[in-house]
């Protein structure tokens, strides 16, 4: 049985309320990176396959356009990274022709050097790739890489995706307290935004509970000092709104477990997501929690629930 391929609409800090997509088994991806709100990678693959048929994913991504009265955007993200499936251009192309939401493209950046990953982007009307590291001995540290990749291979990938695309480009950088933000490391990071000259650059740190606890994140003061660093025209990303919720559905447990159990949320995340009050939310989750299927961890002062199956 093929499960649920598609989540939310969830609150994104970018996109709105945003439909995600998920195309592949539970981390299957290139990198294992420090911060993954996921946990640890088993092991990593640069393999592309098709892991579940384009027929199933439609069949999700129609139903879920019927039954939701507010997709702002449609995003492929989830379990790993959506460009090592090898059908998602004609993925891609399918969503256009059913709706006129934008699609919008999470990536890692590491199959960008690869033609066919870059053709297979060409009808998405955003790619939000990311780029951690500019120096091979940071990108080891904090990405964690498959064998074949480099930091070096990962900027001429994006740069020659940027010369072919011509949808929008919205540069995602991640820094760790004390492993990517030294000044020296963020002008090479710098070098690299000229190179690939993205449409934006947006500055991000570690938000949830992430695979390895010293991965800690930085201030918003920290951030804000930092970000001249990479050059004009650097944002934050943005705190999401807290207006248009979606009314809330009738049973809140089966949904707060689906989305728990693509990433940790907190209690307010989970009350915006799912249309209800923060104390329905966490009346849901205490009884699940007495279930043994969910579990409360904390970061950075937060509260987050998680799945009891994550490692």
């Amino acid at each position: 049985m093929i499960p649920p391929l598609v989540y939310g609409p969830v609150p994104s800090r970018r996109l709105g309320y945003s439909l995600g997509v998920d195309l592949l088994p539970f981390k299957t991806c290139s990198l294992d990176c420090v911060y993954c709100q996921l946990g640890p990678s088993r092991r990593t693959t640069v393999r592309r396959r098709e892991f579940v048929p384009l027929r199933a994913v439609l069949a999700d991504i129609r139903a879920s356009l019927r039954r939701e009265p507010r997709i702002e955007a449609i995003t492929f993200s989830g379990s790993g990274e959506p460009t090592l499936h090898a059908g998602l251009g004609k993925i891609i192309a399918a969503v256009k022709a059913m709706t006129d939401i934008p699609v919008v493209v999470l990536t890692n950046s590491s199959t960008l050097g690869r033609p066919a990953v870059r053709k297979s982007l060409a009808a998405a009307d955003v790619v939000v790739p990311s780029l951690d590291a500019a120096t091979e001995r940071v990108f080891k540290k904090i990405n964690r890489p498959h064998a074949s990749l480099t930091a070096a291979k990962i900027i001429d990938g994006l740069a020659a995706f940027r010369k072919s695309y011509r949808g929008q480009v919205w540069l995602e950088i991640l820094l760790v307290k004390g492993v990517n933000d030294g000044p020296a490391h963020l002008r090479a990071l710098r070098r690299a935004i000229a190179r690939i000259r993205p449409d934006r650059v947006q500055l991000n740190t570690v938000y949830r509970p992430p695979a390895e606890r010293s991965a800690r994140p930085l201030a918003e003061a920290e951030l804000e000092r930092l970000k001249p660093l990479l050059g004009e025209g650097v944002e934050i990303v943005a705190v999401f709104p807290e207006n248009n919720r979606p009314a809330a559905p009738a049973a809140l447990g089966p949904r707060l477990l689906e989305l728990v159990g693509r990433r940790p949320e907190t209690a307010d995340g989970l009350a915006r997501s799912l249309g209800a009050t923060v104390a329905e939310v966490r009346r849901a989750a205490a009884k699940l929690q007495a279930r043994g299927r969910v579990k409360v961890v904390l970061h950075d002062g937060l509260e987050y629930f998680e799945t009891s199956a994550r490692g």
